[in-house]
């Protein structure tokens, strides 16, 4: 079990998120968790320096369909880093495992092909309350960590690239 809050993080070592652009993708399944993960993404991007009508922010009907729609921002938008935000709780048959294995290696291909940050921020827990603790509850938000893995590593490659 983790025992680190998400959300709590040193705001010195966050680089500056002015012109950079963000797509988020959320899965609407269990959408009160990943809509709260959404915003925690967004409030994070935006204290970091980030506007407004710099994020893009869309829905996909499910965790699976999460792959699919980062790689539709990565080619209709020109959104610099996207940020994948679902939830998946353990059930009583294999579909868990499934959906967790296909939408991981979808992301990493994704990172490879498109050549720039796609940020795993799917949670896949045992239960229901997991995921709450996990999305605002007593250990923090994972929307603000994958924002803030977002903002890092783009100022990582835009470190190496210029």
């Amino acid at each position: 079990m983790a025992t680190k809050n998400l959300s709590e993080y040193d705001l010195a070592s966050v680089p500056s998120a002015s012109g950079m652009k963000f797509g988020i993708v959320v899965a609407e399944w269990n959408y009160e968790i990943t809509g709260a993960l959404a915003q925690g993404a967004v409030d994070t991007l935006l204290k970091h320096g980030a506007k407004d009508e710099n994020i893009v922010l869309k829905h996909v009907p499910g965790s699976f369909e999460l792959t699919l729609g980062a790689q539709y921002l990565a080619e209709f938008t020109k959104v610099d880093a996207i940020i994948i935000l679902g939830c998946v709780i353990q059930g009583e048959t294999r579909h868990f495992d499934f959906i967790c294995e296909g939408v991981t290696q979808g992301i990493t291909n994704l990172n490879i092909k498109y050549n720039k940050p796609f940020i795993f921020g799917l949670l896949t827990t045992d239960n229901q309350q997991q995921a709450l603790d996990r999305a605002g509850g007593k250990l923090g938000n994972k929307g603000d960590e994958a924002a803030v893995t977002a903002i890092k590593m783009l100022a990582l490659k835009n470190e190496l690239t210029t």
